[in-house]
């Protein structure tokens, strides 16, 4: 029996404005049918809406790719003295001011991706393709850095095979911070209109305190 979970409280996500639940339009897929996110289906059937449990983890996520570039980091660290002037990276208010965060209720099953079962079966299922990458095995950390994109996106579509309503998975960035890939039709049940982001948000500062980011004003 394969391993799932159900969220038991309402989770969020960060979405454009004005319908941050709204999936990508379809003329905005890419050449191979996905949106190149780590979910997605590669035959370009069902759309996936990522979302959290937690408000931090959809800041997290989403503002990771703003981080400043890690050799720069490490070349900074060897500088003598304090480092208060260091520059980090900048997250545009533009990125603010264009996504609401959603909360919704979601019903379903969910499969537990990095669990025993899940792992053992998609080792089995995706063995050729592995051979394809030059990887030697597939395990935990290969699904979870997702990279291959095209990997972990056949995973999705064994899951989607399996008559389950999406993807439970923790964020690479912190195993607290835990994360859904929701498969369309979509089994949830929007919560209001969503929340305005603002500047002095808890969550959004903790965020950007444990990426190493600034945020415009």
């Amino acid at each position: 029996m394969f391993e799932t979970k159900t969220p038991t409280a309402p989770i969020f996500r960060l979405g454009r404005r004005p319908h941050p639940w709204e999936p990508p339009d379809w003329s905005r897929a890419q050449s191979d049918g996905t949106f190149g996110n780590r979910w997605d289906d590669p035959t370009g059937y069902y759309r996936v809406l990522y979302a959290s449990s937690q408000r931090l983890s959809c800041f997290v996520e989403t503002l990771a790719r703003f981080r400043p570039d890690l050799s720069l980091l490490a070349e900074l660290e060897e500088i003598a003295g304090e480092n208060d002037y260091v520059p980090v990276g900048h997250v545009p208010r533009e990125w603010r001011d264009a996504r609401l965060l959603g909360t919704c209720n979601a019903q379903g099953s969910y499969a537990d991706i990095y669990a025993t079962h899940w792992v053992g079966h998609l080792r089995q299922t995706l063995a050729s393709e592995c051979m394809i990458f030059g990887l030697e095995d597939l395990d935990v950390s290969i699904l979870q850095q997702g990279k291959p994109r095209r990997l972990t996106q056949l995973s999705s579509l064994e899951v989607y095979k399996a008559g389950l309503n999406g993807i439970y998975y923790r964020s690479r960035y912190g195993h607290d911070l835990e994360n859904w890939a929701l498969f369309e039709p979509f089994q949830i049940r929007v919560i209001g209109d969503g929340e305005v982001l603002c500047l002095g948000d808890p969550d959004l500062l903790a965020a950007c305190e444990i990426l190493g980011l600034q945020i415009e004003g």
